[in-house]
């Protein structure tokens, strides 16, 4: 009897399943799925019932949005002369550095870097006339105190004084600037080939994501303006020092020469050499000092041209405004999510439990 089934099967193995046994055993699981159709039907409403549980409870998302555009400042193109003839006399304009410190997309990077965010939390916030920090607005909405009640060193933890923080007052900073660049902080460049830059603030909080939005924008282009013009403002300003000097000491020697002038009113022709001498030195360092005056107050409006030209253009093309984009989970995707998510595990549960049973059987 082996012998002839061996004969009739040669090329099927015992271990192996044909076609047939899987559409069997498939029609086999959808009768046993079908008789199981109240427990599914059942799961599906507990499902939906889930879903719109969640959708109830779960707050809604504002997205606070700004546009703006960046445009460089170039003060090597049309400076170049000028920088030349003061470079004759030892002044930098600063206009032919190059590269600078901030180009193309670093003022992103900038948006991202934990001074930025942590300056813009521990920014006053003022509504409905209560003013608070933002990132005490972001531990309410976030219902962090209840989080930290039963720990005795996060009572009454207050963020004044960024100077007197404590490593318990970093460490909850670096957490919130951490939570912020990841989930609610998105600045990207919507055209590669434009110079505008788009700020998405996203947060439970309508009040703090604007506001969040609009003191972050003007804490990074500030900075940004003051980084790409420090070198030739630094140059101004030891212009005007000299500029002063030079001419304190101008006034001075002419203060000098008049005054040579009035203590000897009724001088011995024979004693000129007691005011020609004392006057022609105050005459010549008037001179001296009005040339020097002259080219330092040159050089002096180059740098302020130079300032000109090299200070970027930034401007804000759309500003967030109330109300704020609404994202919130529709109740009847709620139901129908919730209902196709639990009917698929309970299907896939009561396969496995079938499997089981054949298995043991």
């Amino acid at each position: 009897m082996e012998t002839t089934n061996t004969i009739q099967n040669p090329l099927l193995p015992d271990d192996e399943i044909s076609l047939k046994e899987i559409i069997l055993k498939l029609r086999e699981w959808y009768r046993y799925l079908l008789s199981k159709w109240i427990v599914i039907f059942l799961a599906g409403i507990v499902g939906g019932t889930l879903g719109l549980t969640y959708a109830w409870f779960k707050k809604p998302v504002y997205t606070a949005a700004c546009n703006f555009v960046l445009e460089e400042g170039n003060a090597g193109s049309g400076m170049g002369q000028y920088a030349g003839i003061a470079s004759m006399v030892g002044i930098d304009l600063g206009g032919s550095g190059g590269g600078g410190i901030f180009q193309g997309d670093n003022i992103i990077e900038l948006y991202k870097s934990r001074t930025m965010i942590e300056k813009t939390l521990l920014s006053p916030l003022e509504i409905n006339g209560k003013k608070q920090l933002l990132i005490d607005r972001y531990i309410d909405f976030n219902n962090l105190r209840e989080t930290w009640s039963h720990k005795a060193e996060f009572k009454n933890i207050q963020f004044k004084g960024r100077e007197t923080f404590s490593r318990l007052q970093d460490s909850i900073v670096s957490s919130i600037v951490n939570d912020i660049n990841k989930n609610h902080l998105n600045v990207s460049k919507p055209d590669k080939k434009l110079s505008i830059i788009k700020v998405e603030v996203q947060a439970k909080d309508e009040a703090f994501a604007k506001a969040f939005n609009d003191q972050i924008v003007k804490n990074v282009n500030d900075f940004y303006i003051q980084t790409k013009t420090k070198k030739t403002l630094d140059n101004i300003y030891i212009l005007t020092q000299k500029t002063d000097s030079v001419r304190s000491v101008m006034n001075g020697a002419v203060y000098t020469s008049v005054a040579i002038s009035d203590a000897t009113p009724n001088l011995n022709p024979t004693r000129q050499v007691q005011r020609a001498v004392p006057m022609q030195r105050a005459q010549i360092s008037v001179e001296t000092n009005k040339a020097m005056l002259g080219e330092l107050i040159k050089n002096l409006e180059l740098s302020r041209m130079a300032l000109r030209q090299e200070t970027p253009l930034i401007q804000v093309i759309d500003r967030p405004v109330f109300p704020l984009k609404k994202e919130q989970l529709s109740h009847l995707k709620a139901i129908v999510i919730g209902s196709t998510v639990v009917g698929i595990l309970t299907i896939f549960l009561l396969l496995v439990r079938r499997i089981l049973q054949g298995i043991m059987a």
